[in-house]
């Protein structure tokens, strides 16, 4: 079904046909422009206390962070994690050149994979491209660089983020995406904390609809 026969269905289901001139001038100035919402006090900090800021929600979310030194750091991280998890060594890893470039070989116990993750992977590591420090969220835009499975499949995800790409709000997020992918990606998920649900009987079940763990591993760069 291409684009058009779906907008005409929605049209035809709402009962009315093209937009009138006015609204439609309207909306293609506030796609264009991007008006922003209040930033919130709490995130108008030093970019240090950002980094700060992001760990403590990260963690209130019920999700754990590593700040370590340097990406040659990350895969000692990455297995002291496991170990003290019980997990096994066996990893799913999004594509990206930058976690290709991180030293894995020195931690040769580590069985590493690319590619999308499958319903049977245990462990995924994504690359993260921002975080928003008001919430401890995550920002994961689609790309084949960054598969949508190891978001979701794995128990247990690990992101690789890099401290200088933290921002303070959302709008700042979106800024950095725009900016740096230009058109706007089929997907972007945000994250806050691993997956849980209270539906039933008001219980936070962890895992409910995606990984059950949520492990940061925040790489100290220069930009911090």
């Amino acid at each position: 079904m291409s684009k058009q026969s779906i907008l005409t269905a929605i049209r035809r289901g709402l009962k009315r046909g093209p937009l009138p001139e006015q609204q439609a001038v309207m909306l293609q100035r506030r796609m264009a422009e991007h008006p922003r919402h209040l930033i919130p006090a709490r995130s108008r900090l030093p970019h240090a206390q950002q980094v700060d800021l992001f760990v403590r929600n990260v963690e209130k979310e019920f999700g754990s962070v590593a700040r370590v030194a340097d990406m040659a750091s990350v895969p000692g991280a990455v297995a002291d994690y496991l170990a003290a998890q019980n997990l096994p060594g066996s990893l799913i890893m999004a594509p990206h050149p930058e976690l290709r470039a991180i030293p894995w070989s020195t931690r040769p116990l580590l069985e590493i994979r690319e590619g999308r993750a499958e319903a049977t992977d245990a462990v995924s590591i994504q690359h993260a491209f921002a975080a928003i420090a008001e919430t401890g969220t995550l920002m994961l835009p689609s790309s084949p660089q960054r598969p949508v499975t190891l978001n979701l499949l794995a128990d247990t995800e690990i992101a690789v983020l890099r401290s200088s790409v933290i921002v303070g709000a959302y709008e700042e997020a979106w800024d950095k995406l725009r900016a740096e992918i230009g058109a706007m990606p089929r997907n972007v998920m945000l994250i806050t904390g691993p997956s849980r649900s209270a539906d039933i009987e008001q219980t936070l079940e962890l895992g409910a609809h995606g990984p059950r763990r949520l492990h940061v591993v925040l790489v100290e760069d220069a930009g911090s």
